[in-house]
């Protein structure tokens, strides 16, 4: 307390400054103000009623620290486990540990780093696909079409290319696709989710989870779907992919991984 002015009326007293008994409450006024303040705001029925405001409102705060910390939504979860999940994978630190090693601690992420190295693939592979597709283009104008014998002069139509992003015949690739899946459904070839649960059953899996993310994917040339799950370790999803042509009987399994903290 600087001075006595604070209070209404330029002297410390009725009516109160709800700062002066603040500041008394809090214990920050020295000895001399904080002893003569105290026996007139005990005989002051409105003073004392600020005064207990103050300390059920401390005590309020302090229960805070015990209330139960509400979980975190499992999308969210998610979402973090598939980032931490694509950062080990190109990360160093995780890379080459041998058998019988202590398991290492994951490094702070740098997000934004992250997120550049992320943009710099997706531009990459951009501009890899813009020119290929230019020289498909070139090709099917330079090169007459082809036309079979018993066609009457009409060329067939060519089929249809994969869709979605093209990963290896192993899945290599896939990790980095796992973020922008999580939460995506999209049967692609596959249309419906029925036709889906069909592939995942033939597959002996059960088609009762639910996968995290569906998207897409182009499998070494193969039109697949890509099906996330968590296995319910941190930062550990499998990923499976089927055909196309999957169905009862026939599950098509393009590949299925595991990526992740091991």
């Amino acid at each position: 307390m600087t001075d006595e002015s604070r209070g209404i009326g330029g002297t410390v007293g009725p009516p109160w400054s709800v700062d002066v008994l603040a500041d008394l409450h809090a214990g920050v006024l020295d000895e001399r103000e904080a002893a003569e303040l105290w026996p007139r705001v005990n005989a002051d029925p409105e003073a004392l009623a600020i005064i207990e405001a103050l300390e059920a409102t401390t005590a309020d705060l302090a229960d805070l620290a015990n209330e139960p910390v509400a979980p975190m939504p499992a999308e969210y979860a998610a979402r973090i486990d598939a980032a931490l999940a694509a950062e080990m994978r190109v990360s160093p630190a995780f890379q080459g540990a041998s058998e019988g090693q202590q398991e290492q601690v994951a490094p702070v992420v740098d997000l934004a780093a992250a997120r550049r190295r992320r943009n710099k693939r997706i531009g990459w592979g951009a501009g890899i696909a813009t020119v290929a597709a230019a020289a498909i283009a070139a090709v099917a104008i330079v090169v007459p079409t082809t036309r079979e014998p018993d066609s009457g002069g009409i060329a067939q139509p060519a089929p249809s290319a994969p869709s979605g992003p093209s990963v290896g015949g192993d899945g290599g690739g896939a990790e980095a696709l796992v973020g922008k899946a999580i939460g995506v459904r999209d049967f692609g070839s596959l249309k419906t989710e029925e036709r889906l649960d069909a592939c995942v059953a033939a597959a002996g899996m059960d088609a009762d989870v639910r996968p995290e993310g569906i998207r897409p994917v182009n499998v070494a040339g193969k039109d697949g779907v890509m099906v996330i799950y968590t296995t319910g370790k941190l930062a550990q999803f499998r990923i499976v992919a089927f055909g196309a042509d999957c169905g009862p009987g026939n599950p098509a399994v393009l590949f299925d991984k595991i990526i992740g903290q091991k």
